[in-house]
């Protein structure tokens, strides 16, 4: 006989990086630092460090949806994050998979451009990711030039125009947005969240450091950690949203010490956990 589960169990469903700063790697560690029970499937092997990108190899999509299958055959699992996809198959194939919300509220990073500027994805998956995926999400969490991408607009310009693109990328039918603005620069990182009750603003003072690998796979894993333990969720996105700032904004402080690769270097997962 199974035991009855009592540990919250976090999905996450994305591509991997051998730096550890980003993709399944930064997925895990947060999961763990926020304490959650971390599972993931792969969806593509990347060669990647801290200065960029020089392949993507996709999992085939029959595979990545025998891997959800397989999973959730076994394990509940409470929450889900989806992060680098690669392919429309595989966006398609994921989607199917969460649709009946078995694996818990569905978090949506829709990862298109890495933080060293590669591109990720081709058109075929942006089309995918905003027609099957976003209807299937609970949240989706796209920077400035993913909203832009998902909507076929221009890149915001300003902190003033992301409500109205959060406003837009909402009427494609996920639950709720979290637009974040941290490509705007200015000395303050203001993200805006939309629901169905309105859009208000969630606000930090910006961290001058180059250790930002990962942040928007590390924010997303974040707020999935949470739900998966009961803070926030669907009926009320604040609690999760605004903790899981405040737990990146100590990665970002952290990050600088960590002192990896010679790039754009990962935020420190385990801050305030590792010994100083």
């Amino acid at each position: 006989m199974t035991p009855e589960a009592v540990t919250p169990v976090a999905l996450t469903v994305a591509g991997s990086d051998p730096s550890g700063g980003a993709g399944i790697q930064a997925d895990l560690k947060t999961f763990s630092a926020l304490g959650a029970y971390g599972t993931a499937v792969l969806t593509a092997l990347t060669a990647q460090n801290t200065r960029g990108v020089t392949g993507v190899h996709p999992v085939p999509a029959a595979f990545v949806a025998e891997q959800i299958a397989t999973l959730l055959d076994d394990v509940t699992v409470h929450a889900t994050k989806t992060g680098m996809l690669g392919t429309a198959d595989v966006v398609r194939a994921v989607a199917a998979a969460l649709a009946g919300r078995v694996a818990g509220p569905v978090v949506v990073d829709p990862v298109m451009v890495a933080t060293s500027g590669d591109r990720l994805v081709d058109d075929d998956a942006i089309t995918a990711v905003r027609d099957v995926l976003l209807p299937v999400a609970d949240l989706v969490t796209p920077n400035v030039p993913e909203a832009a991408a998902l909507l076929g607009a221009a890149p915001a310009r300003s902190v003033d125009e992301l409500p109205g693109q959060a406003e837009a990328l909402l009427e494609l039918g996920p639950g709720a947005v979290l637009l974040k603005g941290g490509h705007l620069g200015g000395d303050e990182s203001v993200d805006v969240l939309a629901t169905a009750d309105g859009v208000v603003p969630t606000v930090r003072p910006r961290i001058d450091t180059p250790a930002t690998h990962g942040t928007g796979c590390t924010l997303s894993s974040a707020i999935a950690a949470l739900v998966a333990r009961g803070v926030g969720g669907p009926a009320r996105w604040e609690p999760a949203v605004e903790q899981a700032r405040d737990h990146l904004q100590r990665m970002l402080e952290g990050g600088r010490s960590l002192g990896i690769g010679s790039g754009s270097g990962p935020v420190h997962h385990f801050a305030g956990i590792w010994p100083a």
